[in-house]
């Protein structure tokens, strides 16, 4: 079977394993809940990392281990499958994203689980604090708030002209509430007017960047939300339509099209969850092990974008790109 085949296979469901590895005394088990559909490649590369670190550690499929997947997109869906990953009772599940990690805690606050990509996990109620979080839940932050300041002025400095952005947030999720009010305390010396814009939808993305990009002068924010990875070939797509230029918070926007980024590696902390399931099935409490930040912040540009957007890209921006796609 290929690899490709073998990780959506596990994203899409619970991975059944014989009735003789589930008798092993020290077999454990991983439960695993994705916001996303089961064959996207993003989070195929991300549970793909995490397998493999969790290989590097000593942890065998069907040996010692076995992986308890589910993936959803609709709220419903994934609570549906946080109940139904609770009832079995794994060692320790691994959540991603406040979407999945509040309806899990909502039904569990004794099984461990490990996080990733929860933006602001005190704010939301989720630890106690970063450094000693206290109950069942720690895991791995992917930015601070702050962080959406930077994405402003990327996007100024590669359009000089801009004079009004769109900030596209998830209507459901938080996050984008302080992530927009990041953007506020840098907009009014960058002579950028801000207007937030909620979606929930496809169909409210399009309409949404459709009508702003009629006003001239025009850029476009895209916040970090599992909304708009989900929907990500449509809003670069969108963008280029529209003649918009945009920034994005992940490298993979870029590779897809967008004009640049800046924002965290999005695979590598699915292998450092890797690290504290390994911790947790060893013995260790998540309530001792304090949450983890990004360690490196990476700024992408895409020239081909640029160039069919008529930008003439400052070496300023050229030199501090870590990656440039041609």
């Amino acid at each position: 079977m290929r690899r490709r085949d073998f990780i959506a296979g596990v994203a899409g469901s619970a991975v059944i394993w014989p009735l003789a590895a589930r008798a092993q005394q020290r077999m454990r088990r991983i439960g695993v809940l994705q916001p996303a559909a089961a064959n996207d490649p993003e989070y195929q590369a991300r549970l793909g990392a995490f397998l493999q670190e969790l290989a590097q550690l000593g942890w065998s499929i069907g040996r010692n281990v076995g992986i308890d997947a589910r993936s959803a997109t609709a709220a419903a869906d994934i609570r549906r499958h946080a109940t139904e990953l609770v009832a079995l009772a794994p060692d320790v599940i691994l959540a991603t994203g406040g979407s999945t990690l509040e309806p899990l805690q909502q039904m569990t606050r004794t099984l461990p689980i490990v996080f990733v990509n929860v933006a602001d996990p005190v704010g939301g109620g989720f630890v106690e604090s970063l450094a000693r979080p206290g109950g069942n839940t720690t895991g791995f932050t992917p930015y601070e708030y702050s962080t959406s300041a930077k994405w402003l002025e990327l996007l100024k400095q590669i359009s000089a002209r801009l004079t009004r952005a769109a900030v596209l947030r998830d209507r459901a999720s938080p996050d984008g509430i302080g992530q927009f009010a990041a953007m506020q305390g840098v907009a009014p010396s960058l002579g950028v007017v801000l207007t937030p814009v909620d979606v929930r939808d496809a169909a409210e993305i399009e309409r949404a960047i459709t009508t702003f990009a009629r006003g001239l002068d025009s850029g476009l924010v895209v916040t970090a939300s599992g909304l708009a990875i989900r929907h990500r070939d449509l809003i670069v797509a969108l963008a280029a339509r529209h003649k918009l230029p945009a920034v994005y918070p992940f490298r993979f926007f870029v590779t897809g099209g967008g004009l640049i980024s800046y924002g965290p590696d999005s695979i590598d902390p699915y292998r450092r969850a890797a690290g504290y399931v390994d911790r947790i099935l060893k013995g260790e409490s998540p309530a001792d092990l304090p949450v983890q930040a990004p360690t490196k912040h990476e700024m992408v540009l895409n020239l081909k974008t640029a160039k069919a957007l008529g930008l003439n890209v400052p070496d300023t921006l050229l030199t501090r790109a870590d990656e440039v796609i041609e």
